[in-house]
């Protein structure tokens, strides 16, 4: 990762200040002989025209206004000259001292006047005409600048932006740094992003013990989450944490530390199960909001007008609705909340336009939300069913450095209409923040296909809706016409049934067997193959359920970038850790980046590389094309991108390619599920190639997930509905 730039230089003046959170654009001119001036952004506590900064950031290209220093770290450097000091003294830091006290003050106490006062504040005597408040006044600036420089700079070094730590003073008020001081750890809690690791390295430079009280008690806390976040349960069970207890700690008395957890309510307690605090609220915060939710009946006439309504749509659109298809439109005007679950080819996005088409058609001053967990499936949804969909992120405006929602429910949608999709892929921390913000939604409908994997997250919230049987459920089971011909996804609805029989005749799907260490040249040859019939590289996905191994996502990508984006002398790349990026190579986004419209599981083509050598803020960075949105990285925004010529199959949850190929060797036995080869299969659209062994595809199809997630939605759910 790159060194980030340090520029001592003077500020100007303040072009804009955010007094509520700190924001701030300044223009600042560089303390040296060149005394270059530029725009700096970034969090200050405040700022003073004339002081001198030492800054810690690097340059961004702002699409709209051009080129600033963007701001991480900062601290205030003491004047040093005579002019200088002058205007120190004479700033707002010393309200009543003006220039000609500032004057006598420096002129009669040298060049070190701080330094010497700092020393011995009884040195101010030396100035008769200083009245006690005046000198008081010197104190109290010099105490105040010091100790603002001295504690931003502190907790800046360990990732603690200024933002963060002036929210923290806005809530504890004077007190707030001799509480971080104090307790460190519980920065955890008190700011999103802070983990149990940048909590400790800061404990650790305050000399806090390996076996501090308040170290035990995080660690645990963490643990439990880590726990939950690995496994994707909502809790833990006892006998789990003490088992990972006792390998971290000697002698620790779990029973106590949970006592005292729970006394502030980090955890919750239920027979053998403990849940962070955070799984806790969203599991009851969504049984909660689903048990109130208005569950109105439709008017007895609508029915009678839907039915008409259908026919007239039919032929507009060149469509015959099948009678459950049907069924399910007028299952979503009869209930306030529902279901649609079904597999590939079975009528989702179908019955999707339909229902935008008639709720518009009956409720035409409506506003309706229809959003999808990621960008690809978002836009993908835009182009099948006509309508403006987003993420979830998006609709409710993610901030990013804090990790929380603008729209909630202080701040709530506003629509009537909600629609959800790939639902599967939504845990439950999302979901119910989604909830807190629907408190004006009247209408929600849910789509998704429960065969697929779970979400990344915590929670089965699909599987658990539909479980608990409270709700309006439709599954769609039937392959339509435009469908029947595709033997993909005859395939996808034979491993839901655990036979696969369609190998044998199929057109659109080839097998070729291979062994772990043929996979890699054979992977090469058939996307070589591809490119040569005409197809584009954004049509072929190569999807691996792993990283590691001689058949993994790491060795595809290496082999696949050689071949479809080999070096030449004319080509610009760069190397960022052990990745070699290439103008040309497919690329996928890691992590969401919404003040960018990208997020986790987009994928783009970088279009250009400028070296730090050509660039006015010294780094490197690369541009990449996501489908029209230009997007530059620098710094450690290189690591928010990977190769994406082979992803793996979570990344591609959501989205679908013309052709997919997918390799299923033993070197995946441990981790090949029903699931997981169903998901896989289901993201091609038109072709898909299985390379490997044909009794690993058997296994796949029979073998259940390792680990069923434990959740208890359902039961709660449950209890409301009936209390």
């Amino acid at each position: 990762m790159e060194e980030e730039l340090i520029l001592e230089a003077k500020l100007l003046h303040t072009i804009f200040y955010n007094e509520a959170n700190g924001y701030a654009v300044g223009k600042f001119i560089t303390y040296d002989a060149n005394e270059e001036d530029f725009i700096a952004t970034g969090f200050f506590r405040e700022l003073q025209e004339e002081v001198i900064y030492r800054l810690h950031g690097s340059y961004v290209d702002h699409p709209r206004y051009g080129m600033q220093f963007q701001v991480k770290a900062y601290e205030k450097v003491m004047p040093q000259d005579d002019e200088s000091l002058i205007r120190f003294f004479a700033s707002s830091l010393f309200p009543g001292i003006g220039k000609q006290s500032a004057k006598l003050l420096v002129e009669t106490l040298g060049p070190n006047v701080i330094e010497r006062i700092k020393e011995d504040e009884q040195v101010l005597l030396q100035i008769p005409s200083f009245t006690p408040k005046k000198r008081q006044v010197i104190l109290d600036g010099i105490h105040e600048h010091d100790d603002v420089d001295d504690t931003t700079f502190f907790f800046t070094r360990f990732g603690i932006s200024v933002r963060n730590i002036m929210k923290f003073e806005a809530k504890y008020g004077q007190e707030a740094v001799a509480l971080i001081k104090e307790n460190p750890y519980r920065l955890i809690e008190e700011i999103d992003g802070i983990g149990f690791k940048t909590a400790d390295k800061l404990a650790q430079e305050l000399s806090f013990g390996l076996d501090h009280p308040y170290r035990i008690k995080a660690a645990i806390l963490s643990m439990i989450l880590e726990m939950c976040m690995a496994s994707g349960d909502t809790f833990v069970t006892t006998e789990d944490l003490t088992k990972r207890v006792e390998k971290e700690f000697k002698d620790v008395d779990l029973s106590s530390y949970l006592d005292e957890l729970a006394k502030e309510f980090l955890i919750h307690r239920e027979e053998e199960r403990i849940y962070h605090h955070t799984q806790y609220d969203s599991e009851t915060g969504i049984a909660a909001f689903l048990a109130m939710f208005p569950f109105e009946e439709q008017e007895p006439t609508l029915k009678e007008e839907l039915m008409q309504d259908m026919g007239e749509l039919e032929q507009t659109l060149h469509i015959q609705y099948e009678e459950r298809q049907k069924e399910s439109i007028l299952t979503f005007f009869a209930h306030s909340f529902s279901i649609l679950t079904g597999g590939p080819g079975t009528g989702k996005t179908t019955i999707v336009q339909g229902v935008l088409t008639l709720y518009k058609q009956h409720y035409p001053n409506d506003v309706i939300a229809v959003c999808a967990p990621t960008g690809r499936a978002a836009k993908r949804l835009s182009e099948l069913c006509g309508c403006n969909a987003t993420t979830i992120h998006s609709l409710l405006r993610w901030d990013l450095e804090s990790n929380t929602f603008l729209v909630n429910e202080k701040e709530p949608l506003q629509c009537d209409l909600l629609i959800i999709d790939e639902f599967s892929m939504v845990d439950q921390w999302l979901f119910y923040n989604l909830l807190k913000a629907s408190k004006l939604v009247k209408k929600i409908l849910i789509i998704g296909d429960e065969d697929q994997l779970p979400s990344v997250g915590c929670g089965s919230v699909l599987k658990d809706l539909i479980a608990c049987e409270q709700f309006a459920v439709t599954r769609l089971h039937k392959i339509f016409r435009q469908s029947e011909g595709s033997d993909v996804i005859a395939l996808a609805h034979e491993i839901r049934e655990e036979h696969i029989t369609v190998l044998d005749h199929a057109k659109d799907i080839a097998f070729f067997n291979a062994q772990n260490y043929e996979v890699r040249d054979l992977v090469v040859r058939i996307v070589a193959n591809a490119l040569e019939k005409g197809y584009e590289p954004k049509d072929i996905q190569v999807l691996a359920p792993k990283y590691g191994g001689v058949a993994g996502i790491d060795a595809l990508n290496n082999a696949l970038q050689k071949m479809m984006n080999p070096s030449t002398a004319h080509k610009r790349e760069l190397k960022v850790g052990y990745r070699i990026f290439r103008v040309g190579d497919k690329v996928l986004q890691l992590k969401n980046q919404p003040e960018d419209e990208v997020y986790n599981g987009d994928i783009g083509e970088i279009v250009d590389i400028a070296y730090a050598s050509e660039s006015v803020g010294q780094k490197h960075q690369l541009l990449v094309d996501f489908d029209g949105i230009m997007v530059e990285y620098s710094n450690e925004q290189l690591y928010n991108i990977t190769h994406a010529f082979c992803i793996s199959i979570h990344k591609a949850q959501g989205s679908e390619y013309p052709i997919v190929i997918l390799p299923i060797v033993s070197e995946y036995a441990y981790m090949m599920s029903k699931r997981l080869l169903y998901t896989a299969v289901t993201r091609a659209k038109k072709s898909l190639v299985l390379l490997g062994e044909r009794d690993m595809l058997h296994k796949a199809v029979i073998r259940k997930e390792r680990h069923q997630r434990n959740s208890t939605l359902e039961m709660r759910i449950r209890k409301l509905f009936h209390a």
